[in-house]
């Protein structure tokens, strides 16, 4: 008999409001241990609420937000987060490797191991930025920069990676490296990844989740479950949009700049 994955992260009957608006209404969704989930929506749908409340940066009005059996804020130990934007002045003298070992220091006074040091090693090697440990990070392409933040979140050994449209602005090459470490986490850590990459999503997730206004909720919005599959197009209420599927590493004519699924020029 197959033993069920215990449920890292629950989400249950959430409400949150700014003020008077509803942003959502008795959303729910749960993370099994070592899924690979994906959050997809279209701008200012509440996917940037959902990410605050899963971090415990904001409560909710109304519900539940559980990781690990435990409040979001009691659980900060047990996850690795990787934002959108990181601001950063690009004069600092900080390296890729002192970047990265801020993953492992959870306090100002906590001292450095040797322990910390081969986790530090182990992440800048699943990223494969090794060669770059040395360098200064200002210096790092946005790609690069994207990758130091990955390894820096992975440094802390999460049981629950956080990214947040991780392949934003990301040059290829980054991109399918990302994509290389991401599937080698897949089923030993629970990761929860925010994008509009339909690409990335169908390729590696196991559910796509979508937040945004459904029937019968109101003005709040809601969560639905889709699952991948990615010989048909994603829903277009998903992104608010037509979707299509960029190809970023084949050779396409000329005067074609993006593929639909059905292998389509557009």
């Amino acid at each position: 008999m197959t033993t069920a994955r215990p449920i890292d992260v629950r989400f249950e009957n959430v409400m949150f409001t700014y003020g008077n608006l509803p942003v959502l209404e008795n959303a729910s969704f749960h993370l099994h241990r070592g899924e690979f989930i994906a959050l997809v929506g279209p701008n200012g749908a509440g996917k940037t609420t959902v990410l605050r409340l899963l971090l415990g940066l904001i409560k909710p009005s109304r519900g539940t937000v559980q990781l690990f059996g435990a409040p979001p804020e009691a659980a900060r130990n047990r996850i690795g987060y990787v934002p959108q934007h990181a601001d950063y002045d690009s004069a600092f003298p900080i390296s890729v490797q002192e970047v990265v070992r801020m993953g492992r220091l959870h306090s100002l006074s906590r001292r450095f191991t040797k322990a910390d040091a081969v986790a530090v090693r182990e992440a800048l090697d699943l990223v494969e930025i090794a060669d770059l440990a040395q360098r200064p990070y200002g210096a790092l392409s946005g790609g690069q920069r994207r990758r130091v933040l990955v390894a820096r979140a992975l440094a802390a050994k999460p049981e629950l990676l956080v990214l947040d449209e991780p392949t934003a602005n990301m040059d290829v090459e980054s991109e399918k490296r990302l994509f290389k470490t991401l599937g080698a986490l897949k089923g030993s850590t629970t990761i929860f990844i925010v994008t509009h990459d339909t690409g990335f999503v169908s390729a590696l997730t196991d559910r796509v989740l979508c937040v945004g206004e459904h029937e019968g909720h109101g003005r709040g919005r809601n969560i639905v479950q889709h699952r991948v599959d990615p010989a048909e197009h994603a829903p277009t209420d998903l992104f608010g949009g037509e979707v299509y599927k960029v190809i970023h590493d084949e050779e396409l004519p000329e005067d074609s700049c993006c593929i639909d699924q059905k292998g389509r020029e557009r």
